[in-house]
């Protein structure tokens, strides 16, 4: 949820700068959402099959901030 107030945050701003600051803000909470999803699996409390596709998703969502921080 972080990710997606982040860039709902920036996106009301009227500059682009501080637009591009809340996408990185936004891009580093989904290493975070890693480092948590880790943890649960290391405490069993998600699959290693579950831990492998949110990581992806994760990834996908990375990469597609980084995108549109580019594109600006």
């Amino acid at each position: 949820m972080s990710m997606s107030n982040n860039i709902a945050e920036g996106s009301g701003s009227s500059f682009k700068k501080e637009f591009k600051y809340f996408l990185n803000v936004s891009r580093c909470s989904t290493f975070e959402n890693a480092n948590i999803l880790i943890i649960l699996n290391r405490r069993k409390l998600i699959t290693n099959e579950d831990l492998n596709l949110l990581l992806k998703k994760l990834d996908k969502e990375c990469c597609m901030i980084s995108n549109l921080k580019k594109s600006l």
